[in-house]
């Protein structure tokens, strides 16, 4: 299967819609999210930014704030899936508030 680039899928702009509603939450704790793609079986791809890249809370973060944003308004998409997630017992990973 080819992948839609996120440039051409019809998706997008409503996509960037529902994760801006949720952007300043990120960027309270000094993260963001960017798409990245959008695939033929309809996977969402993104890259989390800045502290959200290594913070330990990251899965819950996808999984109850930008999984959810996404899936309220484009049901049809069928997973969120981040290239970068951080796992919640990574050696590496920092809590919210020791990031600064």
């Amino acid at each position: 299967m080819s992948i839609d680039t996120v440039y051409t899928h019809p998706l997008l702009e409503g996509i960037e819609a529902a994760l801006d509603k949720i952007r300043p939450y990120l960027e309270t704790d000094g993260g963001n999210v960017k798409v990245l793609e959008i695939t033929d079986d309809m996977v969402l791809r993104l890259e989390l930014l800045g502290a959200c890249s290594s913070c330990s809370m990251s899965a819950m973060t996808m999984k109850a704030g930008v999984e959810e944003a996404i899936k309220k308004d484009f049901p049809e998409i069928i997973r969120v899936e981040a290239v970068n997630l951080t796992p919640h017992d990574h050696p590496n990973g920092m809590l919210p508030g020791t990031m600064i």
